[in-house]
C-alpha cells in the first residue's frame, strides 16, 4: 500500500488570485504596502503566522495580519471572480487513484482545517483521504510533523510514502520526513527551486503525475523551468 500525500494550494487548486487579493486587503487594513504578486506567492504553503513573518519581519503585526487575512479570504471566496478551480486533470487523477486498492490518499496543507473540509465537500471527496493534515493540526511546513502524523494515521512507512507539492516547503518537509518528494511544475515556486529543496522529479501535468504512479511516464526527467 502506497500513501500519496497532496499539498492543496498550487497543487490541487489554483487559488493564487484569491490569496493575493486577500493579502492585499489585509495589508491595507493595517496601513501597509501590499507585497508583490511574486512575494505573495512565495509564502504559499506556510501557515499564516509564518507567512506574514516572512513578509513583514518579526516586528510586524503578524497576528493582526493573520486575522485580517482570514476575514478577507472568507469574504472573497464568495465572490465568483475569485474561484479556486482545480488544476487541469486533477479531478480525474484523484478519481483514478481513489479507485485503486493499493493506494491511500492524504492531504498536508497550510490551509486551516475549515478550508480543507470545504474543499473536500465542494468536490465530493468525502472519505477519499485516509489522512488530512492542516495548519490547525501541526507546525508549519517545512517541519515534517504533518507527514509523520499522516504516516502514523495510515500505518505507512517512509519508503512507501510520497509527498506531492508545488513549493520548496513541500519538498523540504518530505526530505525531513524521509519520504519521496515529487514536485509539480504548474504551481507557485520555480522548478529549479523545487529541485534545490530536494525534489527527485518535477512533473509538468496531472497526466504525467498519474503516469508516474503507474510506471508509464515516458520521460522520467525534470520539467523545464
Amino acid at each position: 500500500m502506497k500513501l500519496i500525500v497532496f499539498d492543496v494550494d498550487g497543487t490541487l487548486v489554483d487559488s493564487q488570485h484569491l490569496i493575493v487579493a486577500a493579502q492585499g486587503m489585509a495589508f491595507a487594513e493595517h496601513g501597509l504596502t501590499a507585497p508583490s504578486r511574486t512575494e505573495s506567492l512565495s509564502v504559499v504553503g506556510l501557515s499564516l503566522p509564518q507567512a506574514f513573518r516572512r513578509l513583514v519581519g518579526e516586528d510586524g503585526p503578524i497576528e493582526g495580519l493573520s486575522e485580517s487575512y482570514k476575514r478577507a479570504f472568507n469574504i472573497l471566496r464568495l465572490d465568483p471572480n475569485y474561484e479556486e478551480p482545480l488544476f487541469p486533470g486533477i479531478g480525474d487523477l484523484l478519481t483514478r487513484l481513489h479507485a485503486r486498492d493499493d493506494v491511500q490518499l492524504g492531504i498536508a496543507t497550510g490551509k486551516a482545517r475549515r478550508g480543507v473540509d470545504r474543499l473536500i465537500d465542494t468536490h465530493g471527496w468525502k472519505g477519499w483521504f485516509a489522512t488530512t493534515q492542516s495548519a490547525d493540526d501541526a507546525p508549519s511546513k517545512p517541519d515534517p510533523a504533518m507527514l509523520l502524523q499522516a504516516m502514523t494515521d495510515t500505518g505507512s512507512e517512509p519508503g512507501a510514502t510520497v509527498m506531492i507539492g508545488d513549493t520548496t516547503y513541500d519538498m523540504a518537509m518530505a526530505v525531513s520526513a524521509g519520504v519521496a518528494a515529487v514536485g509539480v511544475g504548474w504551481g507557485y515556486h520555480p522548478v529549479g527551486a523545487l529541485f534545490g529543496a530536494g525534489a527527485s522529479i518535477v512533473v509538468d501535468t496531472a497526466d504525467d503525475l498519474g503516469a508516474l504512479f503507474t510506471g508509464t511516464l515516458r520521460d522520467p526527467t525534470a520539467a523545464t523551468a
